[in-house]
């Protein structure tokens, strides 16, 4: 196979074939494990959404004017997305190094910036792979219709691109499956469950509440929300711009190690 010949084919200054390549590849490794990436986050944010809904449902008065489930629902959804993207690029990542074949993927005429798009590729599919079941399912079993579907469609983009680019990070920093397993214990889920998905941060105290406002997690959270119910505890304008800025500086940061080749080469 000629080598060099493929890196010709740029159409530009981007190597268009190259990118589709490794995005497809990104997509296929989750595509093909569809139990494990598709029906088990839907269980795991069904289950969340049934104990939240026996335990606190009954006691809990609405919630920005809204029904407590119907509150919750949203952010279950954003959160399985955000948490899905991370996964899909941090574990590829973590993986190849493990193995070594992390070479494959580094010899091919790929610029850092297309491997990291690439990558980001497959994570922010794989957060359109559990957010259209969870999104249809939202509205069979609650009957809930999103208000704002474009904006939806923003945040769910945008949350799925800058925590799959957090999994890139990651992913490259990371050395052994259970240093990725600390980011994820102690980083990303942190970040997850301390962002607004189960209460408004309206109820928290003021010092908590300035503490949530600086964690972007929170906006992707809250932009979803909006975009679902039509409510939110800022502004979504706000917060696209917040989860835009936070995922280019991420981008940056990720595109600097492969052009450095951080941890990647021995």
């Amino acid at each position: 196979m000629n080598i060099t010949g493929m890196g010709t084919r740029r159409f530009g200054r981007v190597n268009w074939l190259g990118l589709y390549t490794l995005a497809g590849r990104e997509v296929q490794r989750f595509t093909a494990i569809w139990m494990q990436t598709l029906v088990a986050p839907l269980v795991t944010a069904g289950l969340f959404l049934v104990i939240f809904t026996i335990a606190i449902g009954p006691s809990r008065s609405d919630v920005m004017g809204v029904a407590f489930t119907t509150f919750i629902a949203p952010g279950l959804m954003m959160m399985t997305v955000i948490q899905n993207s991370f996964g899909n690029t941090s574990s590829s990542l973590i993986a190849s190094k493990v193995q070594g074949n992390i070479v494959d993927t580094l010899m091919p005429p790929l610029s850092p910036l297309e491997l990291v798009l690439g990558y980001i590729a497959g994570g922010v599919g794989r957060g359109l792979f559990v957010a259209v079941p969870i999104a249809l399912g939202v509205w069979v079993f609650l009957g809930i219709v999103p208000q704002h579907p474009v904006m939806m469609l923003a945040f769910i983009v945008l949350g799925s691109a800058l925590m799959g680019a957090i999994g890139v990070v990651a992913g490259v920093f990371a050395q052994k499956f259970d240093q990725m397993a600390a980011i994820t214990n102690f980083v990303v889920t942190p970040l997850a469950f301390l962002s607004g998905t189960f209460y408004s941060v309206h109820a928290m105290p003021p010092v908590l509440r300035q503490i949530t406002h600086v964690n972007p997690v929170f906006y992707i959270i809250d932009g979803g929300r909006y975009g679902m119910l039509g409510v939110s505890d800022s502004s979504p304008w706000l917060g696209l711009a917040v989860v835009t800025v936070c995922t280019l500086l991420v981008i940056w940061v990720a595109w600097s190690m492969f052009r450095r080749g951080y941890r990647l080469k021995a």
